[in-house]
């Protein structure tokens, strides 16, 4: 049987040798009741098409067009969708696995976070799809916690992601 795992928890496995969550703005902030939140690092504009196909040596990912956050820290976004890559890198235990889910105060400004699963085994900074619903736009600051990572502890140890994105975006 699969558990969420608690705030204690999680505060546990952030001080292990190899954290659960390393790269964080405040953990005071970010840790909650039943996840991490994560924030926005960077944001990109998708500028050509990707590809998936039966076999990953085809795969092909869209070519990206960086944005940039104004002097102050803000970006005003249209409609449309963006690539984004959190600050936090994610080191999951082969026990562990994670889900996102956006927070609500995004939803409730029209914004949406689509996410996969964090599998366990899995470091990285990851990134995620942000959709940006509001025919109004979305105005966002650099660093601001967007989506919650939950973490559910499995049955027992796996192999541990060996997929490309392992590792992805750590400097």
């Amino acid at each position: 049987m699969s558990v969420v795992l608690s705030k204690d928890d999680i505060y546990r496995l952030l001080e292990r040798e190899l954290p659960l969550v390393e790269g964080y703005i405040s953990l005071e902030e970010q840790v909650q009741s039943n996840g991490v939140d994560l924030t926005i690092g960077e944001i990109a504009l998708l500028q050509s098409s990707g590809k998936i196909t039966v076999s990953n040596a085809e795969r092909r990912l869209p070519d990206l067009a960086p944005l940039v956050f104004d002097g102050l820290g803000f970006i005003d976004l249209m409609p449309g969708s963006y690539l984004i890559t959190y600050n936090e890198i994610v080191h999951l235990p082969r026990d562990i696995m994670a889900l996102g889910t956006p927070r609500s105060s995004l939803l409730r400004c029209g914004v949406t976070v689509h996410t996969a699963v964090w599998d366990a085994g899995y470091s990285g900074r990851s990134q995620s799809l942000m959709v940006v619903g509001n025919p109004q736009g979305f105005r966002l600051q650099k660093n601001a916690r967007v989506m919650q990572l939950v973490f559910l502890r499995l049955t027992g140890e796996t192999e541990g992601y060996q997929g490309i994105y392992q590792h992805e975006n750590i400097d």
